[in-house]
């Protein structure tokens, strides 16, 4: 059985939707696959108390106990490597992660990110959108690596950017897309691998 950890920063909304696809259409059974962990760099992230209920260990890591990013993400990879994960999925997780650790998970390490990259990484995207005058907007799920919001683009979601839109309106419709994209984009990475390893 594959493991998958997520790591969430706040409310954990993206992190919901892997676990309910997860479980609604039998990742365990169709892909060999589980979510066993979530881990948060904040003690009151919402979306922690949620993973609990569902069973989830779940753990706490703040940043602001260590002296450097080095240190954080060193602490951190030893608390994900305790359920030897062969996915990481960063779901609303606002560290920007060493180059060490992008390297310990290379090919593991996945994010979703609220813009059509490569336009707009970073911040405040659906403001940056706006101002530019895109006619769209959405979301892209990646591997990550040691260069901000780059790597292989796995699956994007297209919105528009309606007239008068004010940015929390743009995030509303791009999260309500990240809720289906980031599950679909990650089942289809499950089932090649499970397809890979039954050919192996």
């Amino acid at each position: 059985m594959k493991n998958i950890v997520i790591l969430i920063s706040g409310g954990g909304s993206n992190m919901k939707a892997l676990v309910g696809a997860a479980q609604r259409e039998n990742w365990a059974q169709r892909h060999g696959a589980r979510i066993v962990a979530v881990i948060s760099n904040k003690a009151d992230s919402a979306g922690l108390a949620w993973a609990q209920a569902q069973g989830l260990a779940t753990a706490v890591l703040s940043h602001r106990d260590f002296a450097s990013r080095e240190a954080f993400d060193a602490q951190l990879a030893q608390l994900i490597d305790l359920h030897a994960p062969a996915l990481v999925l960063l779901a609303g997780f606002m560290r920007i992660l060493t180059p060490g650790f992008v390297a310990r998970y290379e090919g593991r390490l996945i994010n979703i990110h609220p813009s059509l990259l490569p336009a707009f990484t970073g911040l405040n995207t659906h403001q940056r959108a706006i101002e530019a005058g895109c006619a769209f907007a959405g979301a892209t799920v990646h591997r990550v690596t040691a260069e901000l919001d780059h790597g292989e683009i796995l699956g994007q979601a297209v919105v528009p950017v309606l007239s008068g839109d004010r940015p929390e309106q743009l995030a509303a419709r791009v999260l309500s897309q990240e809720h289906q994209l980031y599950p679909a984009v990650v089942a289809r990475l499950l089932a090649r691998q499970a397809q890979a390893d039954a050919l192996s």
